[in-house]
C-alpha cells in the first residue's frame, strides 16, 4: 500500500491549515487586530496610521472619477461587505436546515438575541435620552460572534456542544437584528432610482436560482457588479445589499446523497479497473476523465451556499475582520481627556447596555422562555452557564465598532464610545470565561 508522499512545503503549510482550522484561532487573530491598532494610535506612527486610512481612490473613465472614497470608508462599506455576505450565508444555512429551521429550535435562541438587543438599548436611552448622543443606541445591541465563540472555545470539551450550538444561533439572529438597525435607523438619504435598480439585480439573482442557475461567477457579477454598487449609489448602507445578495445563492443540491454515494462507488471501481500500471505515477486518460465526472458529480451534490460560505470564512476571519479592527479600534488613549471623556453619557452608556444589558437580556428572555414551558434548556445548560453566556455576550467589538463609525460624525463621540465596547467587551470575556470554567470544573467533579 502506497501513502501519500510527504514534501518540505508541509511542514509549513500544515501547521497553518491546522491553525486556520481552529475554532479560537478566529478570535486570537482578532485580539492581536486590535492591540496592534492600539499601539499605532498610541505610538510616534500615530499621524501616519490616520493619514495612511484617509487616502482616497476610486475608478476612472473618460475623465471623470467614479466611488472614490478613502481607504477607511471602502474598509467600512467594501470588505465588511464580505462579512455580512457571509453572514447572510450563515443565517440562511440555518434557516434552511440548522439551529433556526424549526420554532422548537430556533425559540430559545430568538428570544435571548431579543433580550440581547432590547434591554442595552433600553439601558443607552436612559443614559442618553435625547440630541446627537441618542443615534449611540445600537451601539450596545450587537455580539462579536468571533470573540464571544473563541473565548467560549479556549474552554474545550468541557462546555457542553450545546451551549456552542446556542452561541452560535443567537450570535447570528443577533447579527440579523444590527443589520436591520442599519437598515432601517442608520441610513442616510435615499436615492430611489438606485435603491430599485439594486432590486432589480436581486430579482434577476433569484430568478437565476429558481431556473437552477449554479454559476457562483454569475451570482458575483450581478451581486457586486449590480446589487451592491446599486445599494451603496443609494444611500441604504451596502452592508445590507450583501445579505440579501447572500439569500439569492442556492441552497439546495442537484444530486442527492444516496444517489452521489452510488455514483462515486461506481467510479472508484472504473478507476481502479482503468489503472493499466501502478508502477507509473502519471494517471491514464480514461482516469482523467473519471476523475473530472467525480468532480462534477462532487459540485452538484454540494450547495453553492455552502461551497461559497466554506470558501470564505477563511476570507473573512483572517483578513477582513482583522483589517477592519486595525482600521476601526486605534483609539489614541494618550490624549484622551478624562474630563472631556466622560462629557457625554455615551462611554458608560454603552459599557452598561453591553456589560449589564446584554447579560441581563440574554438571561432573562432565555429563563422566561423556559419558565413559561415556550422552550426547553438545551442539553447540558443550566442557570450558570446561562449567565456565562450572557455574559460572553457583552463582548461588541466588531458589530459595535461599526455601528459606532455608522452612529457618530463627531471624533470625540466615536472615541467616548469605542472606550465603552473595550471595557465592556474586555470585563465580560473575562467574567464569562471564569463562571463557564468553574460551571465545567464542577461539573466534572460531579
Amino acid at each position: 500500500m502506497s501513502s501519500s508522499k510527504k514534501y518540505q512545503i508541509d511542514k509549513v503549510v500544515y501547521p497553518i491549515q491546522k491553525f486556520i482550522q481552529n475554532e479560537r484561532a478566529g478570535g486570537l487573530v482578532l485580539g492581536i487586530s486590535v492591540i496592534v491598532a492600539l499601539i499605532l494610535a498610541n505610538s510616534p506612527w500615530s499621524q501616519d496610521y490616520h493619514h495612511f486610512l484617509e487616502h482616497r481612490f476610486g475608478f476612472q473613465f473618460d475623465g471623470k472619477t467614479y466611488l472614490e472614497y478613502n481607504l477607511h470608508h471602502w474598509i467600512n462599506d467594501g470588505l465588511m461587505a464580505i462579512f455580512f455576505f457571509v453572514v447572510g450565508l450563515e443565517l440562511k444555512r440555518e434557516i434552511v436546515a440548522g439551529e433556526l429551521s424549526s420554532p422548537g429550535k430556533a425559540l430559545l435562541p430568538i428570544a435571548a438575541a431579543i433580550g440581547g438587543m432590547l434591554v442595552p438599548a433600553a439601558i443607552y436611552f436612559v443614559f442618553n435620552p435625547a440630541g446627537e448622543v441618542q443615534r449611540g443606541w445600537g451601539i450596545p445591541m450587537a455580539t462579536d460572534i468571533a470573540f464571544a465563540l473563541g473565548v467560549l472555545y479556549l474552554l474545550g470539551k468541557r462546555v457542553p456542544l450545546a451551549l456552542k450550538v446556542f452561541l452560535t444561533a443567537l450570535a447570528i439572529v443577533d447579527d440579523l437584528g444590527a443589520v436591520l438597525v442599519i437598515a432601517f435607523f442608520y441610513t442616510s438619504h435615499i436615492s430611489v432610482w438606485n435603491l430599485l435598480l439594486g432590486f432589480g439585480f436581486l430579482l434577476i439573482m433569484y430568478l437565476g436560482n429558481k431556473a437552477g442557475i449554479r454559476s457562483i461567477l454569475f451570482y458575483a457579477i450581478f451581486g457586486i457588479g449590480g446589487v451592491w454598487t446599486a445599494f451603496l449609489l443609494s444611500g441604504v448602507h451596502a452592508t445590507i445589499a450583501a445579505v440579501l445578495a447572500a439569500f439569492t445563492i442556492p441552497a439546495n443540491v442537484k444530486l442527492s446523497e444516496n444517489d452521489y454515494i452510488l455514483k462515486i462507488r461506481n467510479y472508484l471501481t472504473l478507476f481502479k479497473e482503468a489503472d493499466a500500471n501502478n508502477k507509473i505515477p502519471t494517471l491514464t486518460n480514461k482516469q482523467l476523465h473519471i476523475l473530472d465526472e467525480v468532480k462534477n458529480n462532487t459540485d452538484k451534490a454540494i450547495p453553492p451556499l455552502q461551497i461559497l460560505e466554506h470558501s470564505m470564512h477563511p476570507l473573512v476571519t483572517f483578513i477582513i475582520i482583522p483589517v477592519f479592527a486595525l482600521a476601526n479600534a486605534g483609539v489614541s488613549v494618550l490624549d484622551i481627556d478624562v474630563k472631556q471623556l466622560f462629557s457625554t453619557n455615551i462611554a458608560p452608556g454603552v459599557a452598561l447596555g453591553l456589560l449589564i444589558g446584554k447579560t441581563t437580556g440574554i438571561f432573562s428572555f432565555t429563563w422566561l422562555c423556559v419558565k413559561l414551558n415556550i422552550a426547553p434548556f438545551p442539553k447540558g445548560m443550566n442557570l450558570k452557564n446561562l449567565l456565562g453566556l450572557g455574559l460572553l455576550g457583552s463582548i461588541g467589538f466588531t458589530m459595535s465598532l461599526f455601528v459606532t463609525q455608522l452612529a457618530f460624525l463627531h471624533e470625540a463621540y466615536k472615541v467616548q464610545a469605542k472606550i465603552g465596547i473595550f471595557a465592556a467587551s474586555v470585563i465580560g470575556g473575562i467574567l464569562g470565561y471564569m463562571i463557564l470554567k468553574s460551571q465545567s470544573k464542577n461539573g466534572s467533579e460531579e
